[in-house]
């Protein structure tokens, strides 16, 4: 059983994503902001929409949901704890709900700090982590309703997954992101070939993403804060950071 995962460019900056179990073609788009283009990829796909998964209320994660919903007839999960705040959800979800993608299982994992209500999936089968706002390559997301104790909790859970994760976050920050990374690491070797690799990739009009877990580790300043209040300090400074 493998979930692969496809990014859906949207927006300026923003990715849908497009999961697929292989086993049975059962398809999942995660935060689905802009229909047109995420409709376009499930049709490149087959044509079949099984599921929506939603991991946080913003608007540049939902916007697309009832299009999608009412072209394809599929369902939408989201947080129980941001219920109000979404899209009508046919099934509301908390921490270790499992997903099912065809004949894989999505673990929820609650991850709030971005938002409050902010949840990931994680589909071991394939090691897929759609992540949203929470993660992302060489940064995190900002605190905008959580704690700075909130989003390290966070980040711990999704750091504790096995070195193959595939980090499916929602944005292409990660050049941005890498060069706040150097300005505090400017020695560590695996954020110079991450960035490397990161350059190289734009350069040609590519995704940066997803990223492999065991990578983000060696080379995301996030990851390797040694307590909350060593996050808290990098995240008030990348708030201010114009490099």
């Amino acid at each position: 059983m493998t979930v692969t995962a496809k990014p859906v460019p949207i927006l300026s900056d923003n990715y849908a994503w497009l999961l697929k179990d292989e086993e049975t073609g059962a398809v999942a788009l995660v935060d689905p902001a802009v229909a047109e283009p995420c409709s376009a990829a499930v049709h490149g796909a087959g044509g079949r929409l099984d599921l929506i998964l939603l991991t946080h209320h913003h608007d540049d994660h939902i916007l697309g949901t009832d299009a999608l919903r009412n072209e394809f007839g599929c369902q939408v999960l989201g947080a129980r704890a941001d219920l109000r705040r979404l899209p009508v959800l046919d099934r509301a979800l908390i921490e270790n709900d499992l997903v099912e993608l065809g004949t894989a299982r999505g673990r929820v994992i609650d991850t709030p700090g971005h938002t409050r209500g902010h949840i990931a999936f994680h589909f071991a089968e394939g090691g897929v982590l759609a992540c949203g706002d929470t993660l992302f390559s060489l940064g995190c997301g900002r605190l905008i309703e959580g704690s700075a104790e909130e989003m390290f909790a966070s980040l711990a859970k999704l750091t504790a997954l096995p070195d193959d994760t595939l980090v499916c976050c929602g944005h292409e920050y990660t050049e941005q992101n890498g060069r706040f990374a150097l300005s505090v690491d400017p020695a560590n070797p695996a954020l110079l070939r991450r960035m490397e690799e990161v350059r190289r990739l734009r350069a040609a009009g590519l995704p940066t993403l997803p990223a492999r877990l065991a990578e983000e580790r060696a080379a995301n300043p996030f990851l390797r804060a040694a307590s909350a209040a060593d996050f808290a300090r990098l995240r008030a400074a990348k708030d201010v950071f114009r490099g």
